[in-house]
């Protein structure tokens, strides 16, 4: 009995629709760093890339990568951050639900929800990954060291622990109207 040739990889992908819904991916590159080797002959030149990459509508990841030439650091760094991608839960799909704060080492970071206009006060690492993200409105500060890797990894740190009324209503076994029902109830007295 003859078996039937065995499909490479490129072939199984080629059965794969072309036409998914994928998201055009942000890339936000914030740094590269030039490392020498000291050898017999002289110096060897690496690059270090690292990378945000976000789709704008509340997923984002960070990579980090290294190579001899920059564009191949970079391409590596993108790889790597399209596999760390995390969902975060927005508000009005414009700033975060809450404010949270997050550590990585000496990183500290402590971001904020703003009110509508106001625009993304962050600075450095932390302004790729907002505008990666899709935040428009978002007040945030770095408090200790200004290494990029570990304010990066301090954001995502934060970023990973925000949690949306639905999630929390869940979590607690009730409904978005009792976790909501103070904000709601809050408001109704200011205007009056």
């Amino acid at each position: 009995m003859a078996r039937a040739p065995r499909e490479s990889r490129s072939q199984r992908d080629d059965r794969r629709p072309r036409d998914r819904d994928e998201p055009e991916l942000i890339e936000k590159l914030v740094g590269i760093n030039r490392v020498a080797k000291v050898v017999k002959g002289g110096r060897r030149f690496g690059f270090a890339a690292l990378v945000v990459v976000g789709d704008g509508r509340g997923r984002v990841g960070h990579g980090h990568g290294k190579a001899r030439e920059v564009p191949e650091a970079i391409r590596k760094a993108t790889e790597s951050a399209k596999k760390s991608m995390i969902r975060v839960p927005l508000r009005e799909g414009r700033t975060l639900h809450h404010d949270i704060k997050g550590h990585y080492g000496a990183g500290r970071v402590a971001l904020r929800a703003a009110p509508a206009g106001t625009g993304i006060i962050a600075g450095g690492p932390m302004r790729a990954i907002f505008e990666a993200l899709g935040v428009q409105d978002v007040v945030s500060k770095s408090v200790g060291t200004s290494n990029p890797h570990n304010m990066i990894k301090a954001t995502f740190e934060a970023l990973s622990r925000c949690a949306s009324p639905r999630m929390v209503a869940q979590r607690r076994g009730k409904k978005v109207s009792d976790i909501l029902g103070n904000r709601t109830a809050g408001a109704a007295e200011a205007r009056e």
